[in-house]
Protein backbone atom coordinates (compact mmCIF):
# COMPACT_ATOMS: atom_id res chain seq x y z
CA UNK A 1 0.00 0.00 0.00
CA UNK A 2 1.25 3.50 -0.71
CA UNK A 3 2.37 5.80 2.08
CA UNK A 4 -0.19 8.24 3.50
CA UNK A 5 1.11 11.73 4.13
CA UNK A 6 -1.97 12.74 6.11
CA UNK A 7 -4.85 10.76 7.63
CA UNK A 8 -7.96 12.89 8.15
CA UNK A 9 -10.17 11.67 11.01
CA UNK A 10 -13.35 13.75 10.93
CA UNK A 11 -16.98 12.77 11.46
CA UNK A 12 -18.39 15.77 9.55
CA UNK A 13 -18.48 14.58 5.94
CA UNK A 14 -18.29 18.07 4.41
CA UNK A 15 -15.23 19.01 6.50
CA UNK A 16 -13.61 15.65 5.76
CA UNK A 17 -14.18 16.02 2.01
CA UNK A 18 -13.09 19.67 1.81
CA UNK A 19 -9.93 18.97 3.82
CA UNK A 20 -9.13 15.97 1.62
CA UNK A 21 -9.66 18.09 -1.50
CA UNK A 22 -7.46 20.95 -0.23
CA UNK A 23 -4.61 18.65 0.74
CA UNK A 24 -4.85 16.81 -2.56
CA UNK A 25 -4.44 20.11 -4.41
CA UNK A 26 -1.27 20.67 -2.39
CA UNK A 27 0.14 17.28 -3.35
CA UNK A 28 -0.45 15.41 -0.11
CA UNK A 29 -1.43 11.74 -0.28
CA UNK A 30 -4.44 11.46 2.03
CA UNK A 31 -6.82 8.91 3.47
CA UNK A 32 -10.04 9.99 5.18
CA UNK A 33 -11.85 8.27 8.02
CA UNK A 34 -15.22 9.04 9.63
CA UNK A 35 -14.12 7.85 13.07
CA UNK A 36 -11.06 7.04 15.13
CA UNK A 37 -12.12 3.39 15.12
CA UNK A 38 -12.17 3.37 11.30
CA UNK A 39 -8.62 4.74 11.26
CA UNK A 40 -7.31 2.39 13.95
CA UNK A 41 -8.87 -0.64 12.22
CA UNK A 42 -7.81 0.37 8.71
CA UNK A 43 -4.42 -1.28 8.75
CA UNK A 44 -2.97 2.05 7.57
CA UNK A 45 -1.78 3.54 10.86
CA UNK A 46 1.81 2.44 10.27
CA UNK A 47 1.75 3.98 6.76
CA UNK A 48 0.69 7.40 8.05
CA UNK A 49 3.06 10.35 8.50
CA UNK A 50 0.60 12.80 10.12
CA UNK A 51 -2.97 12.83 11.47
CA UNK A 52 -5.56 15.59 11.43
CA UNK A 53 -8.33 14.72 13.88
CA UNK A 54 -11.37 16.36 15.32
CA UNK A 55 -11.36 16.53 19.11
CA UNK A 56 -14.98 15.39 19.38
CA UNK A 57 -15.76 12.20 17.50
CA UNK A 58 -18.40 9.53 18.00
CA UNK A 59 -16.95 6.62 19.96
CA UNK A 60 -13.26 7.17 20.53
CA UNK A 61 -12.43 10.89 20.82
CA UNK A 62 -9.49 12.53 19.11
CA UNK A 63 -7.81 12.80 22.51
CA UNK A 64 -8.21 9.06 23.11
CA UNK A 65 -6.94 8.42 19.58
CA UNK A 66 -3.77 10.35 20.43
CA UNK A 67 -3.34 8.30 23.63
CA UNK A 68 -3.81 5.00 21.81
CA UNK A 69 -1.37 5.92 19.07
CA UNK A 70 1.25 6.84 21.67
CA UNK A 71 0.65 3.62 23.65
CA UNK A 72 1.03 1.61 20.43
CA UNK A 73 4.34 3.33 19.65
CA UNK A 74 3.08 5.57 16.84
CA UNK A 75 4.55 9.04 17.37
CA UNK A 76 3.42 10.74 14.16
CA UNK A 77 2.52 14.43 14.42
CA UNK A 78 -1.14 15.14 15.16
CA UNK A 79 -3.09 18.29 14.36
CA UNK A 80 -6.30 18.68 16.35
CA UNK A 81 -9.29 20.66 15.09
CA UNK A 82 -12.34 21.66 17.09
CA UNK A 83 -15.56 23.57 16.65
CA UNK A 84 -15.50 24.07 20.42
CA UNK A 85 -12.00 25.37 21.28
CA UNK A 86 -11.05 24.70 24.88
CA UNK A 87 -7.80 25.97 26.39
CA UNK A 88 -7.47 23.05 28.84
CA UNK A 89 -7.83 20.50 26.03
CA UNK A 90 -5.45 22.50 23.84
CA UNK A 91 -2.81 22.53 26.59
CA UNK A 92 -3.24 18.79 27.23
CA UNK A 93 -2.92 17.64 23.61
CA UNK A 94 0.04 19.94 22.95
CA UNK A 95 1.75 18.68 26.11
CA UNK A 96 1.21 15.14 24.83
CA UNK A 97 2.93 16.00 21.55
CA UNK A 98 0.31 17.42 19.18
CA UNK A 99 1.80 19.75 16.59
CA UNK A 100 -1.25 22.02 16.43
CA UNK A 101 -4.72 22.79 17.75
CA UNK A 102 -6.91 24.72 15.33
CA UNK A 103 -10.42 26.12 15.66
CA UNK A 104 -13.15 25.46 13.10
CA UNK A 105 -13.90 26.82 10.67
CA UNK A 106 -10.36 26.04 9.59
CA UNK A 107 -8.21 28.77 8.14
CA UNK A 108 -6.51 27.08 5.20
CA UNK A 109 -3.15 28.81 5.72
CA UNK A 110 -3.05 27.81 9.41
CA UNK A 111 -3.68 24.18 8.53
CA UNK A 112 -1.12 24.26 5.72
CA UNK A 113 1.48 25.83 8.03
CA UNK A 114 0.91 23.10 10.66
CA UNK A 115 1.26 20.35 8.07
CA UNK A 116 4.32 21.87 6.44
CA UNK A 117 5.95 22.06 9.87
CA UNK A 118 4.85 18.54 10.84
CA UNK A 119 6.14 17.00 7.62
CA UNK A 120 9.23 19.22 7.33
CA UNK A 121 8.14 20.69 4.01
CA UNK A 122 8.83 24.18 2.71
CA UNK A 123 5.95 26.55 3.41
CA UNK A 124 3.27 26.34 0.74
CA UNK A 125 0.89 29.04 -0.37
CA UNK A 126 -2.45 28.64 -2.05
CA UNK A 127 -2.61 30.24 -5.48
Amino acid sequence: MPKIDVAIVEDDESVRESTTHLLGLLGYATAAFASAEDFLNSGRVGDTDCVITDVRLPGISGIELQSRLILDGHRMPIVFVSAFPDEAIRARVLKDGAIGYLAKPLKEQSLIACLDHALNRPSQQLA
